[in-house]
Order: structure tokens, then sequence, then C-alpha cells
């Protein structure tokens, strides 16, 4: 039997990682223009691991994660694995992009019926804020086999096999790698497996900031996340997101795949319960908490290089560099943005532990103090810890450089990335879940906007990205639906050739549950006339409204995502960042405050 290259991290509990620089996003149409809010940080938590499946070889990338409020010399990582892989440094910036590029996002473009008369104003849509030594020991008598010890950047890694749990636990500890009791049980699952032990635990001269992603290879057919071993650190509901790069759509094997149920997302406030609506898909009948659903399939383009990888990046200038000129090379090179005084933007994630390490800050001055003027403090800087700067070369290139080159590698040999996403409870993690690729299936697009249009008598049909049309009064919530409205659309069992085969097929049922909802709540009649029928009745399924033109005056788009676990996030719109009004050049900016508490536009006074 083939066995399959796991990959886990614990505990996982919390990361702090630096979000992006948000991209200010407008939306306008006819004579309204609606400035956008500021995007907030992508939430980064729960469990994010990068997968090249090519031809039964597997490249793993873990996003290191901790509970930063243990001790991180002792926080140890343990991952069960079939084979000793080789070991590398990863690209954190590779993992910001992947999350932010493939973040899940909810629009909603609301077209307001020209009434007549005056103009007034109307609140636009928002929405909440939502977002050791190396000693081995004595093998012989432990009845350990330490297989490999090395250092990986700022980790120190050991490789072990052995029969029983308890003695590996006991080597772990006796070496200063901190466990958890309740794991042993477990461990001993993976070690009658047939896998090994790799512990990763950070060098005892390193620190929070020098904590980076790690890269394993090995020869193994599939891709694999043992959430068995997960479950002694889980929460209720914890976030799994398992990204591909390769030559097609990655697909969970042994695990379901779920369509969502479109309706069940609140599309008015875009997306907000979007994690409820996976959370209860993925634990519905068939699907039984062993489920994924795809968030992003396509061009692997849509992963901006630029935000990870830069060709003025490099190590050679710092040999022989006196420290006093190091943050103007850092500035040079884009890795730093320290010119202001009492002012220093880490553009890296890992450059600041990287100068903790080689320039560290002298007692009573602050960080952005020292860093920001170097020639001010020149008298106190410590040169022992700089020395030539060879010593800060060779990690800027194995920690930053080498990494980011080898994801620009990736991305530019991969044309296919996938982004799957499930929600997994203690209870439920009993089962390590695989993936293959299979490059028949389609796209799947991240960016899924609905249109509102609202008539001068205060009623609107939202019509969703599949066509689905839905009856509602302007001003009243998302509506509930009926009790039998599921929450999953379809659950299918994928395979590697061809289309998946389904196990539930909801949608005649969600059909019907859409007309009945549509014939409860018709539209009213115009003003002027006495009821009856008119063009806008929509009893169920339709195509969508042509939007091309028509009596509709007005039209605002606002987009959010949908990454943090109870509210949207929000991020860039459609049309770039700027709009033009009836050709008076560009829309007017606000602060973001504004746009979370509600902005006011124009809307034409309606007939009454």
């Amino acid at each position: 039997m083939l066995r399959s290259a796991c990959a886990y991290v614990l505990p996982l509990t919390a990361v702090l990682l630096a979000a992006l620089p948000p991209n200010r996003a407008d939306a306008c149409g006819g004579t309204v223009c609606e400035p956008g809010p500021n995007a907030m940080p992508v939430d980064q938590t729960g469990e994010n691991i990068l997968f090249v499946i090519d031809q039964g070889q597997v490249e793993v990338h873990i996003q290191i994660q901790y509970d930063p409020d243990t001790n991180a010399q002792q926080f140890a990582w343990l991952i069960p694995l079939p084979e000793v892989p080789t070991f590398s440094v990863g690209s954190e910036l590779l993992f910001q992009e992947l999350l932010n590029a493939t973040v899940p996002t909810y629009g909603l473009q609301d077209n307001f019926e020209f009434c007549g008369g005056d103009t007034d104003s109307f609140p636009a849509t928002s929405g909440a804020s939502f977002t050791g030594d190396g000693t081995t020991g004595d093998g012989t008598d432990t009845g350990v086999i330490v297989k490999k010890i090395e250092t990986v950047g700022a980790f120190e890694v050991v490789v072990l096999a052995g029969m029983n749990a308890g003695d590996i636990m006991q080597w772990l500890g006796d070496n200063g790698y901190q466990q958890d009791p309740n794991a042993e049980p477990i461990l001993q699952e993976y070690l009658d497996e047939g896998n090994s032990v790799v512990a990763f635990k950070l060098s005892n001269d390193e620190g929070l900031s020098s904590i980076h992603p790690i890269v394993l290879n090995f020869a193994e057919p599939e891709g694999c996340v043992p959430i068995r071993l997960t479950r002694i650190a889980a929460v209720e509901d914890m976030d799994i997101r398992a990204f591909s790069l390769g030559d097609g759509r990655a697909i969970p094997t042994n695990y379901r795949h779920v369509l969502v149920n479109p309706l069940k997302i609140d599309w008015l406030n875009l997306g907000a319960n979007y994690k409820e609506v996976v959370s209860l898909a993925v634990d519905a009948f068939m699907a039984e908490g062993h489920a994924f659903v795809t968030e992003f399939a396509g061009d692997s383009g849509v992963l901006s290089v630029g935000n990870f990888y830069s060709p003025v990046w490099s190590a050679d200038p710092f040999t022989g560099l006196a420290a006093v000129d190091v943050m103007s090379q850092l500035n040079q090179q884009g890795l730093t943005d320290c010119s202001d005084e009492f002012f220093c933007q880490f553009n890296h994630p890992l450059v600041q532990g990287l100068l903790a390490t080689y320039l560290p800050v002298p007692n009573g001055i602050t960080a952005e103090q020292f860093y920001s003027c170097l020639s001010c403090f020149e008298a106190d800087i410590d040169l022992g810890a700089w020395g030539d700067g060879s010593g800060f070369a060779k990690d800027l290139l194995a920690r930053v450089i080498e990494p980011a080159e080898h994801a620009k590698t990736l991305v530019d040999t991969w044309p296919y990335l996938t982004r799957l996403y499930t929600t997994i409870s203690p209870n439920e993690m009993t089962e390590d879940p695989l993936f293959l690729l299979n490059p028949e299936l389609p796209d799947v697009p991240n960016l899924r906007i609905a249109q509102r249009d609202i008539s001068c008598e205060d009623f609107s049909v939202v019509t969703l990205p599949d066509g689905r049309q839905v009856n509602m009064n302007f001003g009243d919530p998302w509506p509930q639906f009926q009790d039998e409205m599921p929450w999953e659309e379809d659950v299918d069992q994928m395979v590697m050739d061809g289309m998946p085969q389904p196990l539930v097929d909801n949608t005649p049922l969600i059909d019907q549950l859409l007309a009945d909802w549509n014939q409860q709540h018709p539209p009213p009649p115009p003003s002027g006339t006495t009821g009856g029928p008119t063009t806008s009745d929509t009893d169920g399924p339709t195509t969508g409204p042509d939007t091309s033109g028509g009596n509709s005056s007005s039209t605002g788009t606002t987009f959010y995502s949908t990454e943090s676990d109870s509210s949207p996030n929000i991020v860039g719109g459609a049309e770039g960042s700027s709009c033009a009004c009836d050709g008076r050049g560009d829309a007017p900016t606000v602060p973001s405050l504004l746009a979370l508490l509600g902005l006011l536009a124009v809307r034409p006074r309606r007939r009454r």
C-alpha cells in the first residue's frame, strides 16, 4: 500500500503576521459613486499548507504557527512522515500572497430604478468591523533511532524512528523539545503505520520574529494533512486551508467535496456568515465532517510575484559592509523603509529578526530610533555582533532571498492554483485528508457578485451569480427561507479522472423552495396601477435581468472577503482605485471608519 506524505503543526492556536498593504476600492455607476472602504487584514489563523504534487514527488510548505503565550525557545512542532525528507526554509510572504490573492470575496451591486423628482440620501451597503544541542542519546537503550539532525534556518530539526511513542517523547523531553503527553497514543498510531517523527524547535538564540515556514521534499504520490494528531490542541471548527500548485485542480481523495448552498450566504451582509455556512455544509449528510469546499481554482497568475520576490534583493553587499551602513543598504533593496526619523517599516517579516541578532538595539532606545538613524547611535552599535557582516549575509540569503527565488520558480513553473478549505472539530479528526490532482475539473472563481435591483416601491430582486433570483422587500434582512432549505447544494466524491461522483444533489429541492419563497413574496404593483403581474415577477430561478440599460439610474458595488471566522474582510473592488462620475473626475475618498459605519450616497427620490 502506498503511504502518503503528511504534514502537521503542533499545537496550533494563533499566528502573528504582518498584513499586506491594503488597496482602496471604489465602485461607481450612473450618477452615483460610492468610495470603497480600505482593505482589512486577511485572517491567517488556522492551518495553512501548500502542496506541490509532481509525478510521485511531493513538496510541502508548512506555515509554522504557535501560541504566542508559550516559551518560543521550548516550543516544538511534530510532523509524522513516511520517510526522511529534505528540509529547506519557506517563504512567509508567499503564504501571505496565497491568502490575500485567493480569499473568497462577496460583492453586492445595487441598481436603483429611476423614480423621478428630486434626490435624497440613503445608506450604502456596509458591514460591521469584522476580521537542543544535537545530542542523540543512546539509541540502543531508549529504542529511539535518530535518522537525521540538522539546522534549517531558525530551527533545529531531528528525525526520529522507533516502535514506542513513549520512548520518542522521552527522548524529545530529554533534548529540550517540549511535548504534550496527550499526543502519545495518537503518535503511537503513526509509528504503528511505519512513520517516522520529525520534530522542530527554535534554536536557542532565535525568537518570535525568526519563525518562518518549513519546506519538506520526499517521494510520495499524495499530499496529506495528519489531523489525527492535531486534535490534542485543536478548537471547535478549526480552519484548514490546503493550497496546491500543479498542472490542474487539486481534490480531496478520501474526503468529500461540498458545494455550499448560495441561498444560505447572507449576500446583504456580503458573506458575513460564510464560515458558519461552510461549517454546517461540511457537517451535512454524506459529508459528515470529512469534506472540503473549493474556494479558488484557476490560473496561478493571480499571485503577484512582486509581493514575495524582488530581483534587487542581494546578500553580497552586506559582507564587509560597515555596520553603520546596513540600513541604507536594506532601504535601497526595499527590504526596509527606515529613512525617516523615528519611523521604520520592515517590508519582510524576517528582516527585523535578523537585525535583532546581528545589529541588536542598544538599551535605552527604541528600534525605530536606532534603525532609522544608525549614525546617530554609531558609538552604541554592537560591532562584535555584526562582525564583518558575513553572518548576516548568509542568513539573509538562506531565509529571505533563496526562499523567495524558489517561490517565484514554483509560481512560474506551475500554471494552476487551488485553494481548498474546511472547518473541523477535534471529534471529527479521525482520518487524515489526502490530495491529488484532476486537470479535467473546471475553474472556481473566488469573486462572487450578486446584483440587487430596487424598484420605486421599495421592492428588490437579488440575482445571485448562478442566476437564481430572490424576491424581498428593500431594507429587510436576508431571508432565512424554510426550515427544509439545506446548507449544502451538492456533496460529491472526487475522482482523479473525469467529473465528480454525486452523492447528494439538493438542486431540485433548493429551486423548489426558492420558487415557493418567491410566490409568497411577489412584487407589488407599480405605482398608479391596480395590481396584476409585472415584468419583474420572479417566481423561480432565472438567468438574471438585463442590466445593460433600461431605467436603472444608479449603481454601486461593495466587496468584502470572508476570511475571518465571524466577519468578512474588506478587499479591493472593481474598476481600479478610482472611478469617474459623469466625467467629473475621481470619486472622493473617505476614512475607512466611515465606510464601516455606513457611507451616504445620493439616491433619486422615490415616486409616491
